[in-house]
């Protein structure tokens, strides 16, 4: 039995210093894709956007810099708020989107308790799967 942790949450996508325009998302956890998180994004196109990164990389985020290349994390203050930046990377563009670190960070908690650091390979069998290997 898998556990889905979901959120609904508005996000803001940075245009400039300046300006901003909100972008409905979705949070997704499973615990059968314990090490992942996916973030969807309704924007003005047909197919909604999906982005799938390492859980790890938004639970560091929400507290310090950290992640390199296609998806970079950190905290910061919007208007007195405090917010998550997510800066994502790929070869159709870049995008600099700002969400509000107490939603991110429930939602965050929500699924440490589905899934408890450490605990990912467990829930994928790569523990009893490795112990039969190494037991040949």
């Amino acid at each position: 039995m898998h556990t889905v942790v979901e959120r609904e949450l508005e996000m803001r996508l940075v245009l400039s210093p300046e300006r901003s325009v909100p972008v409905a998302a979705r949070l997704g956890y499973r615990s059968d894709d314990p090490y992942a998180v996916h973030i969807t994004f309704h924007i003005d196109s047909d197919q909604p956007v999906n982005w799938t990164f390492a859980r790890e990389l938004l639970v560091e985020g929400v507290f310090r810099p950290c992640g390199r290349g296609d998806v970079r994390v950190w905290p910061s203050k919007a208007n007195g708020r405090s917010v998550v930046l997510i800066a994502l990377s790929s070869p159709d563009g870049d995008a600099l989107l700002e969400a509000p670190a107490a939603q991110v960070s429930a939602w965050l908690e929500r699924t440490l308790r589905v899934v408890p650091p450490g605990s990912e390979g467990a829930q994928l069998g790569l523990d009893d799967g490795l112990a039969e290997l190494l037991a040949r």
